[in-house]
């Protein structure tokens, strides 16, 4: 399948259209947002139980581990319902929010969803160790080192951590780098195997093809995601304060209170904005056209 080059403009272009994203079935696609982002939370609650249930830090990265695992297979199936119901509602189909769940069923989706997130994530893994063995020196040691001191930490004072190593800088570069250009990988395979009948191998190499004829589009939505996250959370930040601030006028519990759903709800909106990206960079590159009703999504249930 051929994908296009778009100008450096559809950087913009794709982060304006994933804001504007719930125009059309607000209800289904916020509420499955909603239900993606609980979900996603399970393995860090779990996390937090586990570390006052089974202390150290071993026990800890194991634990981790675990949870990242079960999260490799369940949640490339969670993005797949997702990317269905953003797809129903541009292309003005009925949908609704549970519909996130379509992909367990059985079918070939099922099995191409979990094939791609697998290796995309063996991709991950091999991309970010070549740059930690390349460029690292004790990063990884260092890492460790943190999480050590972090766990050693007594309530209400600030854990003790070792000071950074001389290549953190580089590495942090080349990674955000890197998370860049795989995620453009991400998004185009991911949209192929999730709303089209493609395959694992030819999703990976779509994915590839595409992202290396659209860094610069993906350059100016990195650079526009990090200015407008930076200006978000200014904002979000001020708001959070003042609302705390108010209702701790009366109780600090009310001011928590006060605070928590207008935090909540933008994480889910960034969830929609989040995936709402990947969507539309993967239908502009791969040319998957307009909205059509009459055209379903391969292994979705409307």
């Amino acid at each position: 399948m051929h994908t296009h080059a778009m100008a450096p403009g559809a950087g913009w272009s794709w982060l304006k259209q994933a804001i504007n994203l719930g125009r059309n079935n607000p209800r289904a696609l916020f509420g499955a947002a909603a239900l993606l982002m609980l979900v996603a939370l399970i393995p860090s609650v779990l996390q937090l139980i586990a570390q006052r249930l089974f202390p150290g830090t071993a026990a800890m990265l194991w634990i981790t581990g675990v949870s990242l695992l079960v999260m490799v297979v369940v949640y490339p199936l969670l993005i797949g319902g997702f990317f269905g119901v953003i797809d129903a509602t541009e292309r003005g189909r009925p949908t609704h929010a549970t519909a996130l769940f379509d992909t367990f069923r059985p079918g070939p989706a099922r099995g191409r969803l979990i094939g791609f997130g697998l290796l995309m994530s063996l991709i991950y893994l091999l991309a970010f160790g070549a740059v930690l063995v390349a460029f690292g020196g004790d990063v990884a040691s260092w890492y460790v080192q943190v999480l050590a001191a972090a766990q050693q930490a007594t309530p209400g004072t600030p854990p003790v951590l070792p000071a950074a190593p001389s290549g953190l800088g580089t590495v942090f570069g080349l990674g955000m780098l890197l998370m860049m250009f795989l995620g453009g990988v991400y998004s185009i395979g991911f949209g192929q195997v999730a709303l089209t009948d493609r395959n694992v191998g030819g999703a990976l190499a779509d994915g590839f093809a595409g992202t290396i004829k659209n860094v610069l589009p993906l350059l100016v939505l990195a650079v526009v995601s990090l200015f407008g996250m930076l200006v978000v959370a200014i904002v979000l930040g001020l708001g959070l304060a003042l609302l705390m601030a108010l209702g701790s006028l009366v109780h600090p519990l009310l001011g928590m209170l006060l605070a928590l759903p207008v935090y909540l709800a933008f994480l889910v909106a960034m969830y929609v904005v989040m995936f709402g990206v990947m969507y539309f960079l993967w239908r502009d590159v791969t040319a998957a056209g307009a909205p059509t009703p009459s055209a379903p999504a391969a292994g979705f249930e409307a």
